[in-house]
């Protein structure tokens, strides 16, 4: 009997062009764009079934408590792989190809993106049973999809010669994002979407790797030799991983070697690759509106109109995409969706903090949520989950005010430790070493007021801290 495939899921990339609901700070993979889950959440329950062996989660050194905790909310038992730096889909899948490759020499390894979305579950688990003789066989089979139109926001396969059964076929041609014209006739000779999505053996792509981009093979092989365990992940060496070159697995293997091969997924995808491709995956109301949060909609027609709480509102728009978040709102044709990556960047020129990081930050212990800001002041919503605390730290400019609102905070003042219950507050004095924790079984809440003469997230001095962040 076959081992089971070792899923590997890619959950390091940024997602601008889904803004300002996807940010740096917090990207698409890991929020609920369709559904109450996260596209994150549903990749993970996609693979959970027999087939598959226990996942393996490849992300940034700033979302791999996140990538944990909501693996861990869907009971998901994932090793989670934290990359120093973004080096591109070429470093991230061969890391985890060598990481399979050490839990079994013969590892079928199935390489998924975090942030697409597949609405057939049994097509989709049918494709990767197809594609299974053709990787053990020697094959690095990625997935196309057939199209249902023309699309000029995605790259293009043409399938060859079969390669064994179940419909594999090697691949002929990958092309690149073609102009309108170019994508109907590639619809008309029957190539395909590419997914980006591939199944192989970990040691047949790790040779490819070696024999093409040598460079980055010795580099991946020792950020993975050189890794080490903290607090349950597995890090990469820096250093090593840092000499890999910056390139996707289509261009250091997929265009060069002669094992590639494709099958048809008949099964309904998207990268969401923009808020136009909402269109096509979300539910529509009569009006062909797609209408996320709390929304109304009058004389309006074929629209993306997404809140994130506050309501919003549209009179009159046809072909209009419309997002609304606590700190920043977007409007822009439909047709153009493509361009909201440019606007992300004409924000960072200009250092708008919205470009990158929500109103609502995420910790390992939480998030806080910045409410109200002046001169002198600031005011905060903390949530601590239960079970974790923040670090042990000090400020040299602010002194802050607790007033708890939920659940019971043990707080620690110099060398003071006591209960601070709801409906209760507590003072933090200017330079005073204090700690907050939530030792109970209900997410705490607290409100936060600072006062003094300077309120940066910069100001802390940490003494002490079980994430072990500096």
């Amino acid at each position: 009997m076959s081992s089971p495939i070792i899923p590997v899921l890619l959950a390091g990339g940024a997602g601008t062009r889904l803004w300002p609901v996807s940010r740096d700070a917090l990207p698409k993979q890991f929020l609920p764009l369709v559904g109450e889950r996260s596209t994150y959440q549903e990749t993970l329950l996609r693979v959970k079934d027999p087939m598959f062996g226990p996942p393996i989660v490849v992300t940034g050194p700033h979302f791999h408590f996140f990538a944990q905790r909501q693996a861990e909310e869907i009971g998901v038992d994932a090793t989670v792989v934290i990359e120093p730096m973004r080096r591109d889909s070429g470093p991230a899948i061969a890391a985890a190809a060598a990481i399979a490759r050490a839990r079994d020499p013969e590892a079928i390894v199935l390489a998924l993106a975090a942030d697409h979305i597949i609405l057939d579950l049994e097509a989709f688990r049918a494709t990767c049973d197809h594609g299974r003789d053709a990787a053990e066989n020697g094959s690095i089979v990625t997935f196309g999809i057939k199209p249902a139109e023309p699309r000029t926001s995605y790259g293009y396969i043409l399938p060859g010669d079969s390669v064994g059964g179940n419909g594999v076929k090697r691949v002929e041609r990958f092309v690149e994002k073609p102009d309108a014209a170019t994508a109907a006739r590639y619809v008309m000779d029957g190539y395909l979407w590419n997914s980006g999505n591939f199944l192989f053996r970990a040691d047949v792509l790790l040779d490819e790797l070696a024999r093409f981009v040598p460079d980055m093979h010795a580099a991946v092989e020792g950020a993975v030799a050189h890794a080490t365990t903290d607090l349950g992940f597995l890090r990469l060496d820096p250093d090593s991983f840092a000499r890999a070159p910056q390139k996707s697995i289509d261009y250091a293997v997929m265009e060069k070697t002669d094992r590639a091969a494709v099958v048809a997924g008949d099964f309904r995808w998207s990268d969401v690759g923009s808020w136009d491709a909402l269109f096509d995956i979300a539910p529509r109301d009569d009006e062909g509106n797609v209408l996320q949060g709390p929304v109304v909609a009058m004389d309006s027609r074929n629209c993306v109109v997404h809140s994130d709480g506050r309501l919003t509102a549209a009179v009159g728009l046809e072909d209009m995409v419309v997002v609304s978040t606590s700190d920043a709102v977007m409007v822009v044709p439909r047709a153009r969706s493509q361009d909201v990556r440019d606007l992300v960047a004409k924000l960072k020129t200009r250092n708008s903090p919205e470009a990158s990081n929500h109103r609502r930050m995420h910790r390992p212990w939480g998030y806080y949520e910045s409410i109200d800001m002046g001169e002198r002041f600031q005011v905060k919503r903390i949530v601590v989950i239960p079970g974790e605390m923040l670090s042990l730290q000090r400020h040299r400019h602010r002194s802050e005010h607790w007033i708890v609102v939920r659940g019971t905070a043990e707080v620690t003042i110099n060398e003071t430790i006591r209960a601070v219950h709801e409906n209760e507050s507590v003072y933090i004095p200017i330079g005073s070493v204090h700690r907050l924790a939530n030792q109970g079984r209900i997410p705490l809440e607290l409100i936060e007021v600072q006062t003094g003469s300077y309120l940066g997230e910069d100001d802390i001095v940490r003494l002490e801290d079980i994430y072990q962040r500096h």
